[in-house]
């Protein structure tokens, strides 16, 4: 296996549109670091140019101790697995596990041996005479990792391969792929658009928007200490609600809303130079409480909720906007309820009301 590592790595189209804006980062020998970010942030063009499928604009990228920028695909060490299967529907699974193997000159003996060690790994090893079109989307998913596997390379590069799958199928995959990783110690790097993958599968994410990294780190720290809104509400399901308005401390701290309602923040933690300035609260679905008529906090009306076994979500309006509370399934409101809702304090995420990124503590 082998580090990668990017410096100030680069795409810029011919029509000038920046598709990678300086990604410079490290991926540790036998990490599984995750790229996510919504469709066109720029994860997929990175990995293609890691797997030299795609041009570097400027900047180097390090296989080991090689500078690959110039390197063919073929020559990077690199297996990839796509989106798509691409398996040859009229080869069979180990025809297709082999298939590259010998395209590279392998002989037989090493050939059955790696197929045979592939395919017991993965637990294909009664699979290997059926055809594709016999084969369930998770299992051909598992050939396509299979024909990565034989490869023995010294980075894997996954492109969004379980898109395709259900959501079931989806989690049986993602597990095979973390207990692939833990057995073989082997360097990935994956990406997604799904924050639930990342969050999951990755021991590192590195979260992209429109070409730039906005932020590095193990899923849990970027989760409680996001470095912007847009990671803020990208990590987390449901999203973080955020509210908007200008600290005050008359002589608790409170936000004024933009609604003109009044929070109290309690013992938040905020630098008090940000009193009277433009401010973002962020306050994860999780710490909004509800609390008795006439406490500190605001009202809010209740719009639906959801349950989804050992917890629900419920929708609100209020201080003027919408809002997720996520509340345990045992005592849940009426549509049309009105409750008294209180954030909790210590939880309290604070954000530069104009360009988004988090306010350091007082």
């Amino acid at each position: 296996m082998a580090s990668v590592r990017l410096d100030n790595v680069r795409k810029v189209y011919d029509n000038g549109q920046v598709g990678v804006q300086g990604a410079s980062f490290d991926i540790r020998d036998g990490e599984l670091l995750v790229l996510v970010g919504p469709s066109g942030c720029g994860k997929s063009t990175l990995l293609r140019m890691i797997a030299g499928l795609e041009a570097i604009s400027s900047g180097d990228l390090y296989i080991g101790e090689r500078r690959v920028n110039e390197v063919a695909p073929k020559d990077r060490d690199i297996a990839m697995v796509f989106q798509s299967y691409a398996l040859y529907p009229h080869m069979t699974v180990a025809q297709n596990l082999a298939f590259g193997l010998k395209l590279r000159g392998h002989g037989k003996d090493e050939i059955a041996a790696r197929v045979a060690k592939a395919a017991a790994t993965l637990g294909m090893t009664q699979m290997l005479d059926k055809l594709p079109r016999e084969m369930s989307g998770g299992q051909r998913q598992r050939v396509a990792l299979g024909r990565a596997l034989v490869r023995e390379p010294a980075v894997f590069l996954l492109d969004e391969p379980l898109s395709n799958l259900d959501a079931k199928l989806r989690h049986s995959v993602r597990t095979e792929i973390a207990r692939l990783h833990r057995a073989l110690g082997a360097t990935m790097i994956y990406v997604t658009h799904d924050q639930v993958e990342a969050m999951t599968l990755g021991e590192r994410i590195v979260v992209l928007n429109e070409g730039a990294i906005q932020q590095i780190d193990t899923p849990m720290a970027l989760y409680r200490r996001p470095a912007n809104l847009f990671v803020a509400g990208f990590l987390g399901s449901p999203a973080m609600n955020v509210l908007r308005g200008r600290l005050q401390a008359d002589p608790a701290l409170s936000l004024l809303l933009d609604s003109g309602e009044r929070m109290a923040l309690g013992e938040a933690a905020v630098a008090s130079d940000w009193l009277g300035k433009p401010v973002a609260v962020g306050i994860r679905p999780e710490d909004l409480r509800v609390v008795d008529a006439g406490a500190a906090g605001f009202e809010a009306l209740v719009e639906s909720v959801e349950p989804v076994g050992n917890e629900a979500f419920v929708h609100l309006v209020g201080a003027g906007q919408t809002l997720v509370a996520r509340m345990s399934p045992d005592a849940l409101p009426e549509v049309g309820q009105s409750l008294r809702l209180r954030p909790t304090p210590a939880a309290l995420h604070f954000f530069d009301g104009d360009s988004g990124e988090r306010l350091q503590a007082g």
